[in-house]
């Protein structure tokens, strides 16, 4: 089992930019064309998503198989929201292989064992709504969230278009099934850039808790942006990481 797809854009240090759930490699042009202005930007579609619908991974299969397939010399590992978690893992993982990691709208787990254990139970329920109504429904759904409110018109590239990958991506990286990594986290020895919209209240506060939790980090809260804050204000955003 592998990734496929490993694209590069722009010149400079190599950063790579993980998407999140529903989305593809091709989604946040704007804020990946900024980025592309200071860095060698590596993308990639993850586990249940374009390219790799077929495959199925969890948070540490996930690191393992982008640890195949990126290159062997320290680089920035930067993602949002389900990508962002694997970041963190990523970055838990293989350290020798990071030299920075930036997160936009991620989260340490969820400590209690039974809310846990209620959130992976929740998002199998929303895996199967996905089979039954289909990947189109769905996506139509998944935006009506409010913390998608703002968030501007996409193309259909950059959206992954299998039900059945974004089922088993659900299942398998879904938040119920990430380990509590509170204290994991003070071994990331790098510079570490936490970032979360202020309206995204959340993904704010853990934001400024993860920052606490390593030893060389930093958070900015973006206004007035809510989750996708790099696809709502990506030149602010994209500004923000700087290694």
């Amino acid at each position: 089992m592998t990734l496929l797809g490993l694209e590069s854009n722009g010149t400079g240090p190599q950063l790579v930019w993980l998407h999140g759930f529903t989305q593809t490699k091709h989604a946040a042009p704007e804020f990946r064309s900024i980025l592309t202005e200071r860095f060698e930007v590596l993308t990639v579609d993850l586990p249940g998503h374009g390219e790799n619908a077929d495959v199925s991974a969890n948070l540490v299969e996930t690191a393992e198989l982008l640890a195949h397939v990126l290159p062997r010399e320290p680089l920035v590992i930067a993602g949002y929201s389900m990508g962002s978690r694997v970041a963190l893992h990523f970055a838990l993982q293989f350290p020798e292989r990071v030299r920075g990691v930036a997160t936009i709208g991620t989260t340490r787990g969820i400590h209690d064992l039974a809310e846990r254990r209620a959130r992976r139970e929740r998002d199998e329920q929303l895996a199967a709504r996905i089979r039954t109504i289909g990947v189109d429904t769905f996506l139509a759904e998944w935006r009506e969230q409010e913390m998608f409110a703002q968030l501007p018109a996409e193309s259909r590239e950059s959206r992954s278009h299998s039900a059945e990958g974004l089922a088993r991506a659900l299942e398998s990286l879904g938040t119920g099934t990430q380990e509590w990594l509170g204290e994991e986290l003070s071994r990331i020895a790098v510079p570490f850039t936490a970032l979360a919209g202020t309206l995204d209240t959340k993904f704010a506060a853990e934001a400024a808790a993860i920052a606490e939790s390593v030893p060389e980090g930093t958070c900015w809260l973006i206004e007035n942006a809510l989750h996708p804050a790099h696809l709502e204000k990506p030149d602010v955003a994209a500004t923000l990481i700087r290694f």
